[in-house]
Order: structure tokens, then C-alpha cells, then sequence
């Protein structure tokens, strides 16, 4: 389904779409090599049709940034938990197909199998784009675990009925731990390993803190004050 035809959607059918997907989804060994690696982050007021979708390719494992591409995009689709990809994909989309080169893996600030039907947003737009893509939120959508000692790197596994579907990691000392999902074309382990090397001091990895700021840019260009949803210095 094209993106541009979800704000379209019923919730009932949204759900319908998310079951769909589920069936394709692949969480496996990544064995390209990982040369390029984005982060992206959207944007928008809970009770606004605008959104901002942005995108920061780096080379990796350097973390130097080579491009950047935004987007703003509009949609009637409500804001309802567990169908927030349907808000925000199509903004993201259209940012993607402005990259004149797309990355070898993406980072996206939201969840990707660890979603009530495995369908967050990282799993979402890496089974549209065809690109393996890692979930990397800064709450919990779902899943249990037990808090992860409070030491950089110590973790937890995140199980629903016994699956495991997450990983909650402690990104710094004395902050909430991040939560790690494969999305789509990559293991779980090899997830947790790239979001580790890409924390550069902060408490959200590198990838999606740059695409925050940079959505943040477009906004204040764009006559709106800055979305303020985490201290991005913690």
C-alpha cells in the first residue's frame, strides 16, 4: 500500500494492515557491511495534521555525517498508540525518496518488533523501503523487563509471552534505559551492537539525536517552536 493512502485508513483497518505485515517480517543476521547508517526522527504537535519527518546519513562506524534530508508532510490520521506509523510513514517517505543515496541500515526513533503486532515504526518502514532498520525508543511500548543495572551498557532482555521482542539498554548512568528492537533484515544482537556504537555521551544514540535536531530546525524555519520531547544533553 502506498503511503499517501493511510490517512485514508479506519484504525480497524490499519490494524488489519499491521497483521498483514507481521507475516513478512525477517529478523536475521545482516551480513552487508555497514558503511552508511541514518538516523530519523518525525516530528508533530499530538493535536496538529503537520508533521516533520527528517533524515541524517553517516558514515559509519566514524559517525560523520555526509547527508541530510527533510520533509513536511500533513495527514488526517488520528493519533492512536500502536498505529502511530500511520502518522508519521508517509512524512518519513517522502524524505527518504529525497535521498539521492539511500544508507545501508536506518535508525528510527520508535519501536520496531517490540509493538503489540511486531509492527512498529522501524519494522514498518523497513518492510516499505526494503531497508533493514533498527527501532531505538526512548519509552516503552511494550513488553516486560526488569530494570537493567545502572551502569553504561547493562541490560535487559524484553519478553511478551516469552518472546523475546526488545532489549532495554542503559545508554548512560543515572537516565531512563533506551529501548532496542530489531525492525526488519537484522538480528537482535546486531542491533544492540550498532545502537552501543553509536552512543557518543548522550543518553539517545547519535543517529536519532541528530535527526531530532535537525527536525527541530525545520520547525522553527517553518514559524514553530521547537518539539522539546527529551533533554537531548542527558
Amino acid at each position: 500500500m502506498d503511503p499517501s493512502g493511510y490517512e485514508h485508513l479506519t484504525p480497524a483497518e490499519a490494524i488489519d494492515y499491521q497483521n498483514h505485515l507481521r507475516s513478512r517480517i525477517q529478523i536475521r543476521e545482516l551480513h552487508k557491511p555497514i558503511k552508511t547508517l541514518a538516523g530519523a526522527d518525525i516530528s508533530f504537535n499530538k493535536n496538529s495534521e503537520l508533521l516533520y519527518a527528517g533524515i541524517v546519513v553517516f558514515k559509519y562506524p566514524e559517525m560523520q555525517v555526509i547527508s541530510t534530508s527533510t520533509a513536511i508532510a500533513h495527514t488526517s490520521f488520528p493519533y492512536i498508540s500502536g498505529l502511530l506509523a500511520f502518522r508519521e510513514v508517509p512524512a518519513l517517505y517522502s524524505a527518504w525518496n529525497n535521498l539521492y543515496t539511500k544508507p545501508d541500515l536506518l535508525v528510527l526513533d520508535g519501536q520496531g518488533i517490540a509493538h503489540e503486532r511486531r509492527t512498529g515504526i522501524a519494522t514498518h518502514f523497513g518492510l516499505l523501503t526494503d531497508v533493514p532498520t533498527i527501532g531505538s525508543a526512548k519509552s516503552r511500548l511494550y513488553g516486560k523487563y526488569q530494570e537493567p543495572a545502572d551502569k553504561i551498557f547493562a541490560q535487559s532482555p524484553m519478553y511478551d509471552k516469552g518472546e523475546l521482542i526488545g532489549i532495554a539498554l542503559r545508554s548512560k548512568e543515572r537516565c531512563n534505559p533506551i529501548y532496542i528492537s530489531p525492525g526488519h533484515n537484522i538480528s537482535m544482537q546486531q542491533s544492540v551492537d550498532v545502537i552501543k556504537n553509536c552512543i557518543r555521551g548522550y543518553r539517545i544514540p547519535e543517529p536519532t539525536r541528530q535527526a531530532h535536531l535537525l527536525v527541530n530546525k525545520i520547525r522553527i524555519e517553518n514559524g514553530e517552536k521547537p518539539n522539546q520531547q527529551y533533554n537531548l544533553f542527558d
